[in-house]
């Protein structure tokens, strides 16, 4: 028996959770692994590299894997492997095997990543309406368990090691107990059946319909007939653009390409935001470390509510209408951050930066999904792996202009690419982000 949609919606956040717990874990531990190993805050700076290298792998190798696999194998693998690697950083004595270690974790976690995303690609296909920001939500969700794992074995007077691996072996069975509510249909059967069947979308995995609904796969209550024929006849009306977030392939490759390069854009921007919006505070505007601090939490926290409530905009308005006034917001709260001379003007600026950027990410990696359902896991890698360069150099780049400007005015690059990536929005345009989407109203979110 296939299972219910709700449930696979539940897992897919479990998975997401699971992967940012496990990513906040070694985190949360680089200063102990680099005070261990004896390097310097440039050669761990290279060290952290690898990581990015091995996670870049690691999606082009998952991603492929998972359009001919299924996500219900690769997902859960990611997660047993993740789990396991993530005691190898903490076991490294010389920067060599950390390197290594940091190597082969880098690679579990972007296979994990990407696979868990083409599968909420196909659960979001399956539910007909945006559900992907939520996904991306609970990840931050993650880093915050955690940031609470790590502050309670440090009081316990814990070393690294032993609660980093109690933290893999519980990752380990969670990633396994959660792979039965994962939906084992390939995506590219979802997105052939609902082609026959625009109703059949809703349902695809669930594994019983009734005749009469339009969604009983999601767990929704029983509408009356004259509900459910009134629903019918507004989804045979409707365009397939306006049925499921999913519309036939446009452009191919290129298409996917350009999305990355705009995903590299807004995830350049983020990364840049988590390592330097604290030391703005403090070296620009002389903010306490204590205060300095409150930045960076500023831009975290405006960006996961903006997760929570981009699902329900994106319904309302579209894809490309969050792409580009996120971006847009995005692009006024970075100016505002670069220009501002007091703290409230920093801190509102991180604040719309934060909110700016939540949405956008979740946007281009459900259309490079929806691109091509049978190739959803490749695409999907294409543009998060490009995204996750951009995340890492974020943090150079701004350093390096640094040494040609102030800090505060380097700031003036990511408004350039927010303002680049609003003008390019456009490349998400569908029929649904110019029609009002009542037939995809959030029930049961």
């Amino acid at each position: 028996m296939q299972p219910s949609l709700r449930a696979a919606r539940v897992a897919t956040y479990v998975y997401f959770v699971l992967c940012g717990t496990l990513m906040g874990a070694w985190v949360v531990h680089i200063p102990a692994a680099e005070e261990r190993v004896g390097v310097s805050h440039a050669t761990l700076g290279g060290l952290l590299v690898l990581l990015g290298l091995g996670a870049f792998a690691g999606m082009q190798v998952a991603g492929p894997l998972t359009d001919r696999l299924g996500a219900r194998v690769v997902v859960p693998a990611g997660g047993v492997l993740c789990g396991a690697a993530l005691v190898l950083p903490g076991l490294a004595q010389s920067p060599w095997t950390l390197a290594g270690a940091l190597l082969v974790f880098g690679f579990c976690n972007g296979a994990l990543d990407v696979s868990m995303n083409a599968h909420a690609v196909h659960v979001e296909k399956a539910y007909g309406r945006p559900v992907m920001s939520g996904f991306h939500a609970t990840f931050s969700v993650g880093g915050v368990i955690a940031a609470l794992v790590a502050a309670g074995a440090a009081s316990a007077g814990l070393d690294p090691v032993p609660s980093m691996a109690a933290l893999g072996a519980v990752a380990i069975v969670i990633a396994l107990a959660s792979a039965r509510a994962l939906l084992p249909t390939a995506p590219a059967a979802v997105a052939v059946a609902s082609d026959r069947d625009p109703g059949l979308g809703a349902e695809a995995g669930s594994g019983s319909r009734a005749g009469s609904e339009s969604v009983s796969g999601s767990g929704a209550d029983s509408r009356s007939g004259s509900r459910s024929s009134s629903a019918s006849a507004e989804e045979a009306d409707a365009s397939p653009a306006e049925t499921s977030p999913a519309s036939p392939p446009r452009g191919g490759k290129g298409r996917v390409w350009l999305l990355a390069v705009l995903a590299l854009m807004v995830m350049l921007c983020e990364g840049a935001a988590n390592d330097w919006s604290a030391l703005h505070l403090k070296d620009v505007l002389g903010a306490p470390a204590a205060t300095a601090a409150f930045a960076y939490g500023t831009f975290a926290a405006a960006m996961t509510i903006g997760r929570l409530l981009a699902d329900r905009l994106v319904a309302r308005f579209g894809s490309m209408a969050i792409l580009r006034h996120g971006a847009a917001m995005a692009a006024v709260g970075i100016t505002l951050v670069a220009l501002g001379p007091w703290m409230w003007t920093a801190f509102a600026g991180w604040a719309l930066f934060g909110l700016g950027l939540s949405g956008t990410v979740p946007q281009l990696f459900s259309a490079a999904g929806h691109a091509d359902p049978a190739a959803a896991g490749a695409n999907v890698s294409r543009v998060a792996g490009l995204g996750y360069v951009g995340m890492l150099a974020g943090p150079a780049v701004i350093g390096w202009l640094t040494h040609l400007v102030a800090l505060n005015h380097a700031f003036v690059l990511l408004t350039l690419l927010c303002v680049t990536t609003a003008a390019a929005a456009g490349i998400l345009r569908t029929g649904s982000d110019s029609t009002p989407r009542k037939d995809l109203a959030p029930v049961g979110h």
